[in-house]
């Protein structure tokens, strides 16, 4: 499968950072390689989308961080607030709406009466 356009993910990298932090806390590297792996190999988001995004969603609220020891490295490891929880939540919310939308125009469905 081949990668995903940088500008398809504008307005979604929250929603995908708050997704990849939902079960467990991770460090910055971890987190580009759970997108990576979700997506099947199709995001392969540079570090320097990723961090500013990840320092962004700690001032606003979403999420928390530490600085923890991960093999001998010390790592900043982020995880979700309750806060993160409920944006999460609106995040996934709006998303199904928008396909929903996007998928009515771009595949719309046949009514009977109506010539294909």
């Amino acid at each position: 499968m081949g990668g995903v356009n940088p500008d398809a993910l504008r307005g979604h990298m929250d929603g995908l950072l708050l997704s990849v932090l939902e079960h467990e806390p991770l460090h910055g590297y971890a987190i580009i390689e759970a997108l990576q792996e979700r997506s099947g190999g199709a995001l392969s988001v540079p570090t320097g989308t990723v961090y500013p995004a990840l320092r962004r969603l700690e001032r606003v609220g979403y999420l928390a961080s530490e600085w923890v020891t991960v093999g001998g490295r010390k790592r900043r490891t982020y995880r979700l607030t309750g806060t993160g929880r409920k944006q999460l939540e609106g995040e996934r919310s709006t998303w199904r709406a928008f396909t929903n939308v996007i998928g009515s125009v771009l595949e719309p469905r046949r009514t009977e009466g109506h010539s294909p």
